[in-house]
């Protein structure tokens, strides 16, 4: 490097006749238009011959363009600094700066070797499979660990930046020497933060949750969307989205359906007369089952679960591959089930009763009450009319 320096000063030495400031200006603009040209052309070459590569490849090159270009830039500013007519102020501010940039730098690459690193990882598994249990199971945690990463990469990224400032550097002495109450108050105002973060890694190794498990939250129904380092997003299955912070999860109870499996099994309740044929139904709703391609060919069950005034619970089980199956094949079976019912045993839909008397009771064949005689009486003679005078 100090032979390209050197090579630079002699260069910049033919343009002593122009004041200092423009012979460094005229360096810098060069070195910058040396990084965009060769930068540029380098970089349209390798996004042409990714096109015909695999995922890996393409993330590569398009992650790792900001990276070296700035690389590049560090490189001749450096080298234009070193050679450029500055004074000893300018200088050392330039270098400084040079510095900072170093330091985003190394971060930069930290976060993007993590990207490449977990697309590397995530390719083994198939997230669009049918049963893709482990595939959400690798993917949160992934995606937890990932934002850690990079939430510490940019944390220890600032703090090396700016404990190259002396006073922070002091402040931060100072800082230490009163750890013991700055840490109880910090600790108390990020508490919330704290927690959440926390929480976040509790899930990552326990995994209550996953990426696209079907759960039961606040009384509502849907699917595990996104997973961030502070809260988690559900999308309800009417595309609503409840966001909940990520310690609800730790602390408050909620259902899981698809913890072990992506199966489950759907319930539905039909309500019948009391002469209902059960049988009858049983052998129709296996019929139902058959004929759809939303069951998954492992339960199927019809039994009365409740006896009640008017009318019996009919409970029909089936299972479907995942819940959005199993939801359909539910509405599905109910539908049709009422509409056979409905068509060839009518009888068998809730109706009321009323008491009609003992004749609606014992039917038309029964004994009528006599009734009793009747007694005729003689008519009364009508009074005779008056004798005309």
């Amino acid at each position: 490097m100090d032979d390209v320096v050197t090579v630079v000063e002699h260069g910049a030495q033919r343009l002593d006749w122009l004041p200092d400031w423009a012979v460094a200006l005229i360096l810098f603009a060069v070195a910058i238009g040396v990084v965009l040209l060769v930068h540029g052309a380098l970089f349209r070459m390798l996004q042409r011959w990714a096109i015909g590569q695999s995922l890996f490849w393409r993330s590569l090159v398009q992650r790792t363009q900001g990276p070296t270009r700035l690389a590049l830039f560090v490189f001749t500013l450096t080298i234009a600094v070193a050679a450029a007519p500055l004074t000893e102020a300018t200088a050392s501010l330039l270098r400084h700066g040079l510095l900072i940039a170093v330091m985003v730098l190394v971060g930069w690459t930290a976060t993007t070797a993590l990207h490449i690193w977990t697309v590397v990882y995530m390719r083994r598994f198939k997230l669009d499979a049918e049963d893709n249990l482990l595939a959400r199971k690798h993917a949160t945690q992934i995606s937890i660990l990932k934002r850690a990463g990079v939430t510490l990469a940019f944390v220890v990224t600032l703090a090396a930046a700016l404990m190259t400032f002396d006073s922070v550097r002091q402040y931060g002495v100072s800082l230490l020497a009163s750890a013991g109450a700055a840490g109880l108050i910090l600790g108390l105002a990020m508490q919330p933060v704290l927690a959440n973060l926390v929480a976040g890694i509790q899930l990552a190794i326990t995994q209550p949750i996953r990426l696209e498990d079907a759960i039961v939250v606040e009384g509502e129904w849907g699917w595990v969307e996104e997973i961030t380092s502070t809260y988690v997003v559900v999308r309800l299955w009417d595309w609503r989205r409840l966001v909940l912070p990520l310690k609800y999860f730790i602390e408050h109870p909620f259902q899981n359906w698809t913890r072990e499996g992506a199966s489950i099994i759907g319930t539905v309740m039909i309500y019948c007369d009391h002469s209902a044929p059960i049988p009858a139904m049983r052998a129709k709703l296996e019929d139902f089952v058959k004929e759809s391609t939303l069951w998954d060919g492992q339960v199927v069950n019809l039994q009365v679960s409740d006896a009640r005034e008017f009318t019996i619970e009919v409970r029909l089980l089936v299972s479907s591959g995942t819940s959005p199956k199993a939801w359909d094949l539910r509405c599905e079976v109910r539908e049709k089930m009422i509409a056979w019912l409905n068509e060839n045993h009518p009888e068998a839909l809730p109706r009321h009763r009323n008491d009609l008397g003992r004749q609606a009771i014992l039917g038309a064949d029964a004994p009528r009450p006599t009734a009793p005689d009747v007694v005729k009486r003689p008519r009364r003679a009508k009074p005779a009319a008056p004798a005309a005078v």
